[in-house]
C-alpha cells in the first residue's frame, strides 16, 4: 500500500466516523425527498420533522444537490 492510498483510506475512515448516527442513507432520503422538499418549500421545520434526512443531506453532496434542485423547482413553480 502506498502512502497516498493510506492517506485516502484514513480520510475515508475519518468521514465514516464523523457520520451522524441519525443519517438515514441515500435510499431512504431519496424515497422521501419529494415530501421533504415540499414541506421545506412550504416553510415547515423539516430538519426537526425528519432529522435523519436532514443529517443525510448535510453529509451527502449528491443527495444535497438533488434536494437543492428539487426545492428550487418547487419554489419556481410556486411563483
Amino acid at each position: 500500500m502506498t502512502g497516498e492510498e493510506l492517506m485516502d483510506g484514513r480520510a475515508e475512515l475519518e468521514r465514516f466516523l464523523r457520520t451522524d448516527p441519525r443519517d438515514v442513507g441515500c435510499a431512504q432520503a431519496m424515497e422521501l425527498l419529494h415530501v421533504y422538499a415540499e414541506l421545506a418549500a412550504a416553510g415547515q421545520p423539516v430538519h426537526q420533522q425528519y432529522p435523519g434526512i436532514a443529517a443525510h443531506l448535510r453529509a451527502c453532496g449528491p443527495c444535497g444537490d438533488d434536494f437543492d434542485g428539487l426545492l428550487a423547482a418547487l419554489r419556481d413553480e410556486a411563483t
